[in-house]
């Protein structure tokens, strides 16, 4: 068998096709029959290249700057445009007119092109190759800077015939028999260039389809979807028992005729528009999302923190007109049933309306398997006109519920307990679940570069998550407390506020470690930090908070998680299902998050797991 040249993860420099023109690629993988290899351009293209148009970083580095080599743009004093060295320029003593040079510059790349006769299926709207790959290490190059220089916009465009097949499948290059035809008129090119990137982002999506599906495929989600509306119930009558224990399992369950009121769903209807109204309020400044795979830059309205206030005013107002609070409590199971209903019928809005999307607007998780999508989300940013639903679901309606959930708890355990004053246990849970609140509305920016916003889809999972289990299941603690209180002494608080502050302390300065490196890494106030170069372009911390352990955030938050159980005391494990099930959650996003960066970063995430080998606990690898 003959043996490769280049290995997995090797950043080399790769032959454009139909060119003289050299990129650097990074080696993905190699076919042992074919004997090609599998490469990836910077801009995210994939081809399969013969070894001999793939050749080591340092045979350009040791070649001068005045040497006629194939890198682009070796012409530093010429005003004219950087060309392709073809075979057959004249030489430099030639005087011609820039038309004359230009239209024989495009003979030659034509006949360069029919040469070779190969199709392309896919191209890019613009190649650009590698900058200089430095990792720096406390502002300092650790690596000397590639002797190459940008080439500046010599590639031609190229115009496939109308009968060749043009569909976009898996990145590959394949040999075509028909010859390709070259537009001499410009405003045709530019047509044919623009319709590329709309190519390019549907054979992503084609690629990502192939891949595996998570939550154990579509039995998986099926059960999920299934399984975790009736688990809640079971959770909620199981706490509202004098002495929950697993003896007494099941509960009495209540007929399905008391678990539904008319009332109680349009009270939900009327918070969840009340708090769409608040987002649609001009108020708050407006910023752009991540880059979408088309370039384009979503503007979201940043007023999570004033609608809190507002809502703040409300229930304000509510307490000044006796407006009885204690009501909810009294149909809380009512209340998750009309959460329920309201998430599976927003769900099913989504994967119809999704079903008339366009393929670049789709999800990358999405497969195309309608039980899965419906689960996952077909639709990464389902809008309706700028009303973006997925960003507005994510922190308004649940998460400031919650905390109103929580209020209602406190004046139902003063009433079912004959209380003048709520159990100091009560005060904690709700003043650390306050914080958390009012963190994430005042850090609201931190949510666009979240994974549920840059690759989830808006479906069934973030619709239940965020409407039903976060209000619902998030304020179990202050629900447990209300049927079994816990008289705590201030020795044991103390204790239970230092836990709980710090843990916040971790999630808060990692959080906001990342959020500044994300948004501009050269800022002078990282320059401390340490960085692994990969070939996205983009450097992944490992050193401060992110070089303590892999996800310092999720290690703050679990802590929190712990510090909000332990006021409900010892008595029942009941109080404590937040923190076991927080703790699977996290572990779960960990492996996901290992999943796609080990994908996207490839050798780069290698290296940065050897320097940080601890995932989310400190010595636990």
């Amino acid at each position: 068998m003959p043996s490769r040249k280049f290995a997995d993860g090797e950043v080399v420099r790769g032959r454009w096709p139909g060119s003289s023109l050299y990129y650097e690629v990074e080696i993905l993988s190699h076919d042992s029959n074919s004997q090609l290899y599998n490469v990836k351009y910077k801009d995210g293209t994939e081809l399969e290249l013969k070894e001999s148009d793939i050749k080591p970083l340092t045979s350009f580095r040791q070649r001068k700057s005045g040497s006629t080599s194939s890198s682009p743009s070796r012409r530093r004093g010429s005003r004219s445009r950087s060309r392709s060295r073809s075979p057959g320029r004249p030489p430099k003593g030639s005087r011609r007119s820039a038309s004359a040079s230009y239209q024989a510059d495009l003979k030659e790349a034509r006949k360069e092109a029919r040469k070779d006769m190969l199709g392309v299926k896919l191209t890019p709207l613009v190649l650009k190759p590698f900058g200089n790959s430095i990792n720096r290490y406390n502002g300092e190059p650790e690596h000397i800077e590639r002797n190459d220089i940008p080439h500046k916009n010599t590639q031609e465009k190229f115009h496939l015939s109308q009968e060749s097949s043009y569909i976009p499948t898996q990145y590959s290059l394949r040999v075509r028999r028909e010859e390709i035809k070259l537009k001499e008129e410009d405003s045709k090119e530019e047509k044919v260039v623009t319709k590329r990137p709309a190519l390019l982002r549907t054979s992503e999506v084609t690629a990502t389809q192939s891949k595996d599906l998570e939550f154990g495929g579509v039995p998986g989600v099926f059960l999920i979807m299934l399984g975790l509306p009736a688990f809640l119930f079971l959770l909620l009558l199981m706490c509202k028992q004098k002495e929950p224990s697993l003896l007494n399992f099941p509960p009495p369950l209540p007929a399905l005729g008391d678990l539904w009121e008319t009332r109680v769903f349009g009270a939900y209807l009327l918070w969840f528009f009340l708090q769409a109204l608040f987002h649609l309020l001009p108020i708050g400044k407006v910023v752009e999302g991540t880059p979408l795979t088309d370039g384009r830059r979503l503007k979201y309205r940043l007023n999570g923190f004033y609608a809190f206030i507002l809502t703040s005013a409300l229930i304000g107002a509510c307490f000044f007109w006796n407006v009885e609070l204690y009501y909810v409590y009294r149909h809380f199971l009512q209340f998750v049933l009309a959460a329920i209903v309201f998430a599976v019928g927003l769900s099913v809005y989504l994967y119809a309306r999704a079903l008339k999307a366009p393929r670049d607007e789709l999800s990358p998780a999405s497969s195309g398997n309608a039980i899965y999508d419906f689960f996952i989300g077909r639709e990464l940013n389902p809008r309706i006109g700028t009303f973006d639903l997925k960003y507005f679901c994510e922190l308004r309606p649940g998460l400031i519920g919650w905390v109103v959930i929580n209020l209602v708890m406190l004046l139902a355990e003063m009433k079912e307990q004959n209380r003048t004053v709520p159990s100091l246990a009560m005060i904690l849970v709700n003043s650390f679940q306050l914080l958390y609140v009012v963190d994430a509305l005042w850090n609201e920016e931190a949510l666009l570069t979240t994974m549920d916003i840059i690759h989830d889809g808006f479906g069934f999972m973030l619709a239940f998550g965020d409407l039903v289990w976060v209000p619902f299941i998030y304020s179990f603690q202050a629900f447990y407390l209300v049927s079994h209180p816990n008289e705590l002494s201030w020795p044991m608080a103390s204790l239970i506020i230092a836990l709980k502050l710090c843990g916040f302390v971790i999630f808060r300065c990692a959080n906001s470690q990342k959020n500044a490196f994300r948004k501009n890494p050269t800022d002078p106030s990282l320059a401390h930090l340490k960085t692994i170069h990969t070939s996205t372009g983009k450097n992944l911390l490992v050193s401060g908070w992110w070089g303590f352990v892999r996800h310092p955030n999720y290690l703050g938050d679990l802590i929190m998680a712990l510090a909000w159980s332990l006021p409900c005391g010892f008595n029942h494990i009941l109080p404590y299902f937040y923190v076991i099930y927080f703790t699977i959650l996290l572990v779960h996003r960990e492996a996901r998050d290992e999943h796609h960066c080990r994908k996207k970063y490839g050798l780069a995430w290698e290296k940065y797991c050897q320097r940080v080998p601890y995932r989310i606990f400190p010595y636990i690898y």
